[in-house]
């Protein structure tokens, strides 16, 4: 039976329709992940919410953290006879997923949002603009093949909005630009675009640029609660703790996330040569193929800098992305490696206990 129509609300479509073929256990029912709270989840499902845990095979069997459900994914769970509970089997194949390393461990990956359709990165026009920081969710959002979406808040607090909007989109590439003002609702309407058809957005961004109160705006209500600590102009923070999938009440979805001071690269290598095509395109100038852009004669990179057509600012934050990337590229196939050979050694020894 199709769950096209069921599901359609929460943002099913043919791409997870296609993967029931799989499942032909009938007590099997697809959801999708409202909030994720360590290892309880809240599911929208055809029957309505659900909580939800893992049955113990699946946890087992998950190769990372990253593997395991995320806000957005959509999984395959057991009804509990008679209870509003589900014990969650299997996660359905991701359509794209917006993830970063988890802070203060060594190499592991944080799923922050699954399956979105635009990723909405927000950041104000008062002290927490900050263009490194958007250079460096670009970066993400390319990667992972995600449509970033550059949204700048709380315009009423700032003069001279057009000089931060030309700097925005000077390393914006491809991304729609939105300077908004939830409080004064000033382009609130264009961003309800983005939900048309029951799509998916994921908004991102720190504490204190306004992603509660514009997602509050957005959905008509003040369920999401904003801490006005001091001065709005500046201080106004956000109390969102958990990552949370919400509908919009003309149809689409937001996911609201926590705000993220540390942006730590997961992957990056084709998100940063589409973050940087303005950088990468003087690469192919230069006098030498595999010059370094530093002391080498007829580097087109230091000559544009000279010139100012390419800010060294820019440049530099490049050379550090791709070094954080290369380093995390070394790490994670180390580990790669690691998780092969405890692996097999595992399986050796079953195989031993077998025959004993």
């Amino acid at each position: 039976m199709t769950k096209l129509t069921e599901l359609t609300k929460y943002g099913w479509d043919d791409f997870f329709e296609n993967q029931l073929n799989e499942f032909s256990e009938k007590e099997l029912h697809a959801g999708r992940v409202a909030i994720e709270n360590k290892s309880n989840y809240l599911l929208y499902t055809e029957f309505g919410e659900y909580s939800g845990e893992l049955s113990g095979k699946f946890y087992y069997d998950a190769d990372s953290r990253g593997g395991l459900p995320a806000v957005g994914d959509w999984v395959m769970f057991r009804p509990v006879h008679n209870e509003k509970k589900a014990v969650i089997e299997n996660v359905l194949n991701r359509r794209n997923k917006f993830s970063r390393k988890v802070v203060l461990e060594k190499i592991n990956e944080q799923v922050i949002a699954a399956n979105i359709d635009y990723l909405f990165i927000v950041t104000s026009f008062n002290l927490e603009f900050n263009i490194k920081r958007i250079e460096r969710y670009l970066t993400l959002a390319y990667d992972n093949g995600l449509n970033p979406v550059i949204i700048l808040s709380k315009e009423d607090l700032c003069e001279d909005t057009a000089e931060i909007i030309s700097e925005v989109r000077s390393i914006s590439g491809d991304a729609d630009i939105h300077p908004i003002s939830a409080i004064e609702n000033k382009g609130m309407e264009e961003l309800k675009k983005y939900l048309e058809g029951n799509r998916t957005a994921a908004v991102v961004g720190s504490s204190g640029v306004g992603k509660s109160t514009l997602i509050n705006v957005l959905t008509g209500t003040n369920n999401i609660p904003v801490n006005m600590i001091g001065d709005y102009k500046d201080k106004g923070k956000h109390t969102t703790t958990k990552r949370e999938l919400i509908l919009m009440p003309e149809g689409g979805i937001i996911i609201d996330t926590p705000g993220m001071r540390e942006i730590q690269i997961w992957e990056g290598s084709d998100g940063l040569s589409d973050s940087f095509k303005d950088v990468e395109e003087y690469f192919t100038q230069c006098k030498f193929s595999d010059c370094k852009h530093d002391t080498e004669p007829g580097c087109a990179v230091k000559k544009a800098i000279e010139n100012g057509e390419l800010d060294e600012e820019r440049f530099n934050n490049y050379l550090k992305l791709q070094k954080e990337i290369k380093w995390f590229e070394i790490r994670k196939d180390k580990k790669a490696k690691s998780d092969e050979s405890k692996k097999w050694k595992k399986v050796s020894l079953a195989s031993r206990k077998r025959r004993n």
